[in-house]
């Protein structure tokens, strides 16, 4: 699994970039992460790029069901960059789970959907 965490906009938005299967390990790497940017910002604003994304590992899916409790109203807007049916559907999935506007984008709308996440915040990246 890879995971790749990059800042933008000061902070405000947190950039995910997933291939392959997540693991419990892998939570236990970003998800203190998050809890920092909510704690300095207050709602964040997440972009999940998905390349070669294959799911989660069965301990990783109960960390995600934990980490979408404990953050219910923490994040603002929440995108999805993939190019997989089934990722549409988990996107469609996570609104349950969260009071952020959740938004798919196809890759080939990554532009678009790096403009829906940032609305009127700056764009500045810091790689993590």
């Amino acid at each position: 699994m890879s995971v790749e965490l990059r800042e933008e906009a000061d902070g405000k938005i947190l950039v995910i970039a997933l291939s392959g299967k997540l693991t419990k390990h892998d939570y236990e790497r970003f998800v203190p992460h998050v809890a920092q940017l909510i704690g300095e910002h207050g709602k964040l604003r997440i972009l999940c790029e998905l390349n070669e994304f294959h799911g989660w590992k069965a301990g990783a899916l109960w960390e995600d069901i934990k980490f979408d409790f404990k953050h219910f109203a923490d994040i603002e807007r929440l995108a999805f960059i993939g190019n997989k049916a089934w990722e549409l559907g988990m996107s469609v999935f996570c609104h349950p789970f969260t009071t952020a506007s959740v938004r798919y984008f196809d890759e080939s709308q990554a532009e678009e959907a790096r403009k829906w996440i940032h609305g009127d915040l700056p764009i500045t990246a810091t790689g993590l």
